[in-house]
């Protein structure tokens, strides 16, 4: 019986991963932003079932509610506001971004590539290992609002900034 549910986790991998290969490739292509963020919005929850299968429940619900739903909204609110049609429609624009983007997707490329083949350092492991985190919630809490509360308020105070900016931009020129 142990076998079954091996080769049905096995499936499931399998199957998510191809989605979710398909879906990052969709998500790159798509001339349509909004298309794009519903992509992303698949890609994430592809994610969260990949981490369900590493048998880390709460990072697979974190992946949902907080990718999924607010920074993927936050993003379709941005696109909608922006208003950005105009922008696509201009040509030079779009083929320094496909030369700037083609540099720099060689660049991540050779990055992981490197990464991959690199030695990883070896270092002392800290109290909070992680197995210790993907199954105390109450462990992850304590780590993120004492130790780290300061990239936590930074990350606030950067999509704020976002969504302001983009209001800033959006905003009609008289």
């Amino acid at each position: 019986m142990q076998n079954i549910g091996t080769i049905f986790e096995w499936l499931v991998f399998l199957g998510m991963a191809f989605i979710s290969v398909v879906a990052s490739l969709l998500l790159v292509t798509r001339k349509n932003p909004i298309h794009s963020a519903l992509f992303l919005v698949l890609n994430f929850l592809c994610v969260a079932v990949l981490y369900l299968l590493l048998h880390s429940q709460f990072i697979a619900i974190i992946q949902v509610v907080v990718y999924a739903g607010a920074i993927v909204m936050l993003i379709v609110f941005v696109i909608m506001l922006l208003d950005l049609e105009d922008e696509l429609r201009s040509g030079l624009r779009i083929l320094y971004s496909k030369v700037i983007g083609g540099l720099l997707a060689i660049l991540f490329l050779f990055s992981i590539i490197y990464s991959v083949v690199a030695t990883s350092p070896t270092g002392k492991t800290g109290s909070y290992t992680p197995e210790k985190m993907s199954a105390n919630v109450k462990a992850v809490g304590e780590v993120l609002f004492t130790q780290y509360l300061f990239p936590f308020e930074i990350v606030s105070i950067l999509l704020v900034a976002a969504i302001i900016g983009a209001v800033v931009l959006s905003k009609k020129r008289t």
